[in-house]
């Protein structure tokens, strides 16, 4: 029934009152409080009451704000543990470096960010100096996440502490000579410095959640323990709209990850201007994390505020800071104090007071300064804490002023990220800020010159004992190759020999194959099975009792089908990662695993399974954070092709997956037809990714969810499924003289082929060879090294050139995926070339008219295929248009 006209919702409860008289005495108390002290006064009292409560364990709802104001006082605060002068020192001269760097690189125009590292600075120097631990102590070390922008600080420490000379700094941005340094955090550029790449924003959160999961993941297992390891995430403010970052929250806190913290840099600025120009992120912040279950920290306000909040006995300064915007507190940190004085302060009678007590000196310190994210003991404090918080991750929100120490033209202004360079003025502002001992004469508005103490001096001296105590220098990746043994033969020959009568589907014969590779003795618990949910329709249900499904709960319940053979299993040792509704999460869970290798010494072999469809077209960003980051594995779109998938329509029908990922170098894709191509597929990918002369690639496989007979492995095929292409079917002449012609064919589409192979010979008296093109990319890039050889003077002949070598007639490629997919290889074809395949958007319906409709099916094929011959003048014309009629086109 609708509510009753003017009923609140707390008349409405359905809770019973078991003693409606206190009840009612409390809410008269809050009355009270409300008409004789105020409304703020009643505010007060109601959070301090549901803190209190949330302490004591009492089961009521969380608060999702706090007030603006640092989460541990400075009376709270631990004793600093280190020189707090000799770090500010070191800090100055990372500072300097940065911001030189970047100016003499914008001389060439190879520009850089000088902004970000600038506000975020004392964030990464009190932990490279007190926190983050190395890989070479015991276990992993930490993962650090750096934000992409403020590259050019962590570049300018590993200049101080001796990994970096000048050389390398002046070659910021310059790499095509081989000693320069990336623009960002690239792994596969720079890969003994940077483990994870983050510039693409949003990537680098969703990672780190999935990365400490696999941390623990390892350690469930009894693969490593990864328990002294922690992630930490450094993100901007304006970075958080991405919604990958904030996409796995629940996730993290759902499973207690309190080997994670995230830092977030809330300067208050994006690229363009204010993150909330009409509101306060940080506030916004604090509740989203807050709701999904994160423990907050919140360092927001210097040292020199403490005087201020002493000084507000009436809670006027706290209500202030909470509803000024954005925006207006980024003007405050660019206008002078008398602006200060009377836009602030003179909002109010009670701040109007306390103002006077003020010097103008204070004022100027505390909103042109001071700032939590600016001094070592806060964020020492607030890294502290959020070390010691058991049960759940915790986000540190660190207030900064972005662009801090470059001056007044830097400061707090809309346009400092692109901002690329400082004058020699701007320099000698801020040698004196930051008190390094660097002369006039040595700067210019040419080239301003890079500052160190010294190879021996106390700074370098303290900064490298620092790190030798916390495990060695940092960011830094580390491989330890080990080449995996080869699984037994076993697995692959039960495949080679075909199904016989049974009819399979490609997924069915992957999962298989894999699922008899996982009971390796040697390799088998390397195997990580990924699945973005939908494991049973791709036949995965039979892993779920006998590898289990990761939890680090366990299973708490009892599964409503138990009784079953293939009941729903999860256990904390699981070794499948069934994700829920999520491909990001998936490929986050996937790069994890695929670079773990690197990250901690272990190599695990990660195959994760989905929808083609939702693969490179919806997380293709992170198939290339996983090539920069030089990650393996099997990567398989299963449910493959625009007119497999039957009944599923445009949204599912993937028919341009092939081209999307024939632009990242990184992934070898392959199409294979049958099952044994799989199986040789699968072995050359873990001898070439896992085996003595380890590359760094990864592998991606389409299988197909059409159940057919799968054949035997022909004699002496191995090399040419490999390589992408070999004769599966030779033609039988009529005659002598009948024409003749070459058909490809990759995936699915073998099948139609070889029954307009059929066609062509029994009613047309065409002889076709049919030929298994189990991978148009590998084709092509084969040929791409040729054409570069030619170019340093070598002779090679692409291999597709050579298979085809000879054939006769010309070529006609089909494929259930769009032309530009076989179209690849058409330029080292020599024979006449065409192709068939399913461009446009998909649509649902049976697999045959689908397939008629796009022009793919076997009398499509046999049509095309007389047209090509009647243009070469080997059948008439008539030939087509009869065909064309006969076969209802």
């Amino acid at each position: 029934m609708p509510d009753p006209v003017g009923k609140l919702p707390s008349e409405l409860d359905q809770l019973p009152d078991r003693d409606a008289e206190e009840t009612a005495e409390w809410a008269a108390s809050l009355d009270a409080v409300t008409e004789h002290a105020g409304p703020h006064r009643a505010a007060y009292l109601m959070r301090r009451t549901l803190q209190h409560a949330e302490r004591g364990g009492v089961p009521v709802p969380a608060l999702l704000e706090t007030d603006y104001v640092n989460t541990i006082p400075t009376a709270a605060e631990p004793a600093f543990d280190g020189d707090e002068a000799m770090e500010t020192r070191i800090a100055g001269w990372n500072r300097w470096n940065a911001a030189a760097m970047v100016t003499r690189g914008s001389r060439l125009g190879v520009g850089g960010h000088i902004a970000t590292f600038a506000s975020a600075a004392w964030l990464y120097e009190t932990g490279f100096n007190h926190f983050f631990r190395g890989k070479e102590g015991d276990g992993s070390g930490d993962q650090l996440y750096i934000q992409g922008h403020a590259s050019p600080g962590i570049y300018a420490r590993a200049f101080l502490d001796g990994r970096l000379t000048e050389e390398h700094l002046d070659n910021f941005r310059q790499e095509a000579g081989g000693k320069g340094l990336p623009s960002y955090p690239h792994p596969r550029r720079l890969p003994w410095l940077w483990e994870f790449p983050t510039v693409s924003m949003g990537l680098g959160p969703l990672s780190a959640i999935y990365q400490a999961r696999f941390n623990r993941y390892l350690t469930n297992r009894g693969i490593k323990d990864t328990s002294a390891s922690h992630v930490w995430a450094f993100l901007g403010d304006g970075e958080m709209d991405e919604p990958e970052s904030t996409a796995a929250l629940a996730l993290a806190a759902r499973e207690g990850l309190d080997n994670l913290t995230f830092v977030i840099n809330c300067n208050l600025q994006r690229l363009d201007g204010p993150v909330r120009a009409n509101f306060k992120i940080v506030q916004e912040l604090e509740s989203q994390f807050r709701g999904a279950g994160w423990n907050v920290v919140k360092s927001l306000w210097g040292t020199a505020w403490d005087e201020l909040f002493a000084l507000d006995t009436t809670g006027a300064l706290v209500r202030r800071l909470r509803e000024v915007p954005d925006a207006q507190f980024q003007t405050y940190a660019t206008r002078d104090v008398a602006y200060i004085r009377e836009h602030f302060f003179g909002a109010e009678p009670a701040l109007a007071e306390l103002a006077k007590l003020l010097t103008d000196a204070k004022i100027d310190e505390c909103f042109h300064s001071s700032r939590g994210g600016h001094e070592a003991r806060k964020v020492y404090a607030a890294y502290r804490a959020a070390l010691a918080h058991k049960g759940a991750p915790t986000v540190v929100l660190a207030q900064t002023v972005k662009g801090y120490t470059l001056g007044t033209g830097f400061e707090s202004r809309n346009a400092n990220h692109q901002m690329k360079k400082l004058s020699g003025d701007q320099f000698r502002t801020m040698r004196d800020l930051l008190g390094l001992p660097i002369p006039d004469s040595k700067l210019n508005d040419e080239l301003v010159p890079y500052g160190h103490p010294g190879a021996d001096s106390p700074e370098v001296r303290y900064l490298q004992e620092r790190r030798a105590e916390l495990g060695g220098p940092a960011p830094a990746r580390r491989v330890h190759a080990v080449a995996l043994p080869e699984p037994s033969e076993k697995a692959f020959q039960s495949v080679y020999k075909g199904s016989g009568k049974q009819s399979v589907a490609t997924t069915m014969a992957f999962v298989r194959l894999v699922k008899d590779l996982m009971r390796d003795k040697e390799t088998g618990r390397r195997w990580v099975p990924i699945v973005p949910d939908e494991a049973r329709t791709f036949g995965m249900e039979a892993l779920f009792p006998s590898a289990g499904i990761y939890s680090p709960l366990g299973q708490t319940y009892d599964p409503v089908d138990r009784d079953q053979i293939m009941y729903y299993k999860e256990a904390k040792d699981g070794q499948i990662l069934n994700e829920g509704i999520t491909e990001a999460g998936s490929m986050a869970d996937f790069i994890a695993a695929a670079t773990s290798y690197a990250t901690h010494g272990e190599t695990m072999i990660p195959f994760y399974i989905f929808y083609s469809m939702f693969g490179w077209q919806r997380t293709g960003d992170q198939m290339w954070q996983l090539a920069d980051q030089l990650g393996k594995g099997f990567i398989v779109g299963a449910t493959a092709g625009r007119t497999t998938l039957t009944g599923e329509g445009l949204q599912h029908a993937d028919g341009h997956s092939h081209l999307l990922a024939a632009t990242n170098p990184a992934s070898l894709n392959y199409d294979p037809a049958f099952a044994y191509e799989i199986a040789v597929i699968v072995k050359d990918g873990l001898r070439r990714m896992y085996g003595p002369d380890a590359e760094d690639v990864f592998y991606y496989l389409t299988v197909y969810n059409e159940p057919m007979p799968q054949p035997a492995m022909p004699e002496g095929v191995e090399e040419g499924i490999v390589k992408g292409l070999y004769r599966f079917k030779e033609g039988v002449p009529a005659k002598a003289d009948s024409p003749r012609l070459q058909l490809l064919a990759s995936g699915t589409a073998i099948h139609w082929v070889l029954a307009a192979q059929e066609l062509l010979a029994a009613e047309w008296g065409v002889t076709a060879d049919v030929w298994s093109a189990t991978s148009w990319g590998e084709l092509r890039r084969d040929a791409l090294e040729a054409d570069e050889a030619l170019l340093r003077g070598e002779q090679r002949t692409p291999y597709v050139t050579q298979a085809l070598e000879g054939a006769p007639g010309p070529v006609l490629a089909v494929s259930d995926w769009m032309r530009q997919v076989p179209d690849q290889i058409s330029q080292w074809v020599e024979q006449d070339y065409s192709s068939l395949g399913t461009d446009g958007f998909g649509l649902s319906d049976t697999r045959e008219a689908a397939r008629r409709h796009f022009g793919v099916d076997a009398h499509s094929i046999t049509v095309a295929a007389l047209a090509q011959l009647a243009r070469r003048g080997e059948v008439p014309a008539s030939a087509v248009k009869e065909a064309r009629e006969r076969y209802g086109l």
